[in-house]
């Protein structure tokens, strides 16, 4: 594992062959994972950390009758389903087609918020597996030069140099686009799961008020 570790730190210096691809693989992986944490951040800490709290104490208000501190509590909570549901309660007087129409709104604005930027770390990711493949077939060249056109005694060194490339960025691509697509993954489930609770509780609210 340490002689992986130290060929692979090895190839990011610029007097090694196929260095340009090591380092922009590098930064194509920085950008996903900072997408990812911006992600994680809004999804799992600001849209879906809490909501059990809310929703009771949102219910216990509504039970209540307190219509106009829930919809107060609603609005000093960041959750997305607090927008959708404290816009319900307060058209509960206009009639169904008004707390409907005023759901869809906020949900309309709500719900991409939630899922925006999801694809870009799946694409992020797919350009890293690319540019390790691209690094594959750079360091596939050298070797096949090697083979065709250098003397004897340096093919050795040359071959072990064009399969040091090849393999060297297709597993940096690889350490880049795998956790990426777990992230990715994990994240889009947390983010339907949000967006169906959206829809499903202001439903709800829409029904016990018609």
């Amino acid at each position: 594992m340490d002689v992986v570790i130290k060929n692979t730190l090895a190839s990011f210096d610029p007097s090694q062959a196929g260095w340009q691809f090591m380092w922009v693989i590098l930064f194509v992986g920085l950008a996903g994972l900072g997408v990812a944490i911006e992600r994680f951040l809004y999804i799992y800490m600001r849209s879906s950390s809490g909501r059990d709290r809310f929703l009771l104490e949102y219910g216990r208000l509504v039970a209540d009758k307190k219509y106009e501190d829930a919809v107060s509590f609603c609005g000093r909570s960041q959750l997305p389903i607090a927008a959708v549901l404290g816009a319900v309660l307060a058209t509960r007087d206009k009639g169904k087609e008004a707390m409907v129409a005023s759901s869809d709104a906020t949900f309309l604005t709500e719900a991409p918020r939630v899922n925006r930027y999801l694809s870009i770390i799946a694409l992020i990711a797919s350009v890293a597996t690319l540019l390790g493949l691209a690094g594959t077939i750079f360091g596939l060249i050298i070797t096949f030069d090697a083979v065709a056109n250098k003397p004897a005694a340096e093919r050795p060194a040359a071959l072990a140099n064009g399969i040091s490339v090849a393999m060297g960025t297709t597993l940096l691509g690889l350490f880049a686009a795998i956790p990426l697509l777990v992230i990715q993954g994990f994240l889009s489930m947390i983010s339907e799961r949000v967006i169906q609770e959206m829809e499903e509780k202001s439903l709800k609210v829409i029904n016990s008020f018609a």
